[in-house]
């Protein structure tokens, strides 16, 4: 018998302490697929979606997509673009069912404008329509602030293993193949959380070396092959960056049935987060710093990575800060590029001057002027471009990306891509799709705080990571307004 799935994604990482709202536009911006587009833009990527629709192919279920959803980190989603977006999968349960079970991929970090647990109150209405019969599948981030509502209203829930996220679609297979397990074979599986009085934790879920988010998911894996009945353990880090009350690091057990051990091992695991709760992999440098520092990196193969942690746009920075690049064209570094500097208003600048003709710009500095002034120079039009390409990875693999038209400029000899959207630099294609070939470069300015490494670590011959503690994702977490975490917690009260 054919079985019947909804697939849907609506997702988004909230950074409460920005100003800038996440409206519809926002996710017009970035992504908004309906209908057969969700089909077309994901299949045969390597993204969550991609996994629910091949396990359809591989299982025979009849599917229905309404909606793919995603927006670059910023602000609260506002209550409209949330209602708008939720309505239409509710839409489809209603008008297009019933159905034999429901996958979705969302973040675990969404703050709404009228709800601090996006994911929760989302799950919460599948749930309430659905009834509890009918198995709920969801994938999250591996930085979701999991809370007891998405627990309790989800069968099956399973984060990413790392950061960068290169195992989306492996999440997700585990998601679908536990679904399946639902309905063909009457798995009934129960899910248990457990927190600690942290807003960060595990190197904030950095696998990309020995450090303690590899040592607790080793615990957690070696629980789950001794314990029969368990599906899975997820360990999240948190998104700290999100003032709500259930912010923070968890560790999710997924078992069969319901069993205290369970949250035994959670609560056990929990405790080694918090033991290992200071330990860092990364050893952020001042603006200073990172640039002596790159002056004297020995010449080799590859570039000099240099990123930007505290205006990281995949955390809900602003994009724009003008700090790290101002530093790096005072330094007159040669042979270097960077990406990318939010700024609609020089981007369209420099598309009505066309390329070869030099002008006059004020460039970024524009959102947050407490942060860095615009940087104020002439500038060559070097390349324009449309924005439009699909990712090399390892991370998103093939994913199709939209940075709307955009162009490189030539400022005091340091090639700077600048847009009308803030994204993240996750792949080299964020250069190569104006004409530049970061294999080629000595230095790389990177608006990123993590996720770069998984396209760029294999071309670097050093990384630098630059935190003043004056952007709204730096780690300086104590200066930062928060009002509604739970306290006490670590870092603001605990030691």
């Amino acid at each position: 018998m054919s079985r019947k799935i909804l697939i849907a994604s609506l997702k988004h990482e909230t950074n409460t302490f920005s100003k800038l709202p996440t409206d519809i536009a926002a996710y017009e911006a970035r992504t908004l697929y309906r209908g057969q587009e969700v089909i077309d833009r994901h299949k045969g990527t390597r993204v969550e979606v991609a996994a629910f629709l091949d396990a359809a192919e591989t299982y025979g279920w009849e599917i229905v997509t309404p909606i793919s959803a995603s927006a670059t980190p910023s602000g609260r989603v506002t209550e409209e673009a949330f209602e708008t977006f939720a309505s239409e999968i509710m839409a489809s349960l209603k008008d297009e069912g019933p159905f034999d079970a429901v996958l979705l991929a969302l973040h675990g970090a969404m703050v709404t404008t009228h709800d601090e647990d996006g994911e929760g109150l989302l799950l919460e209405r599948v749930r309430a329509y659905i009834g509890p019969d009918i198995p709920l599948g969801v994938s999250l981030d591996l930085h979701a602030n999991f809370t007891d509502r998405m627990a309790a209203n989800a069968d099956v829930l399973v984060s990413f293993r790392t950061y960068p996220h290169i195992d989306g679609y492996e999440t997700a297979e585990v998601v679908a193949n536990l679904t399946h397990g639902m309905l063909e074979r009457g798995l009934k599986p129960k899910t248990y959380v457990a927190r600690g009085q942290m807003l960060d934790g595990v190197d904030h879920g950095r696998t990309t070396s020995p450090g303690p988010m590899l040592e607790v998911l080793a615990l957690a894996d070696a629980h789950t092959a001794r314990e029969a009945d368990i599906h899975t353990i997820t360990v999240n880090a948190g998104f700290p960056w999100t003032d709500i009350h259930d912010v923070g690091p968890t560790v999710v057990v997924v078992g069969e049935g319901n069993n205290p051990r369970h949250q035994e091992i959670a609560n056990e695991l929990v405790g080694e987060i918090w033991t290992r709760r200071a330990n860092i992999t990364i050893d952020p440098m001042s603006t200073v710093d990172a640039i002596a520092r790159a002056k004297v990196v020995p010449a080799g193969e590859g570039a000099v990575v240099l990123a930007d942690f505290a205006d990281n746009p995949g955390g809900g920075g602003y994009n724009d800060s003008t700090k790290l690049l101002a530093a790096m064209i005072e330094a007159g570094f040669e042979n270097a590029a960077f990406s990318n500097i939010y700024d609609p208003a020089v981007t369209k600048q420099a598309l009505t001057a066309g390329i070869g003709a030099e002008i006059d710009i004020s460039l970024g500095g524009k959102t947050e002027t407490d942060f860095a002034p615009p940087i104020v120079t002439k500038a060559t039009v070097k390349a324009t471009g449309d924005g439009k390409f699909h990712m090399e990875g390892p991370m998103a693999q093939g994913s199709y990306v939209d940075m709307w038209p955009c162009v490189l400029l030539d400022i005091g000899g340091i090639d700077v891509v600048v847009t009308q959207t803030r994204l993240q630099v996750l792949d080299r294609q964020y250069f190569r799709h104006l004409g530049i070939n970061p294999e080629d470069k000595d230095f790389l300015g990177v608006k990123s705080a993590q996720h770069f490494r998984a396209a760029f670590a294999p071309i670097a011959r050093e990384i630098l990571v630059v935190d003043e503690g004056d952007g709204i994702t730096s780690r300086n977490y104590p200066v930062l307004p928060y009002k509604n975490v739970r306290r006490p917690v670590w870092p603001l009260d605990l030691d």
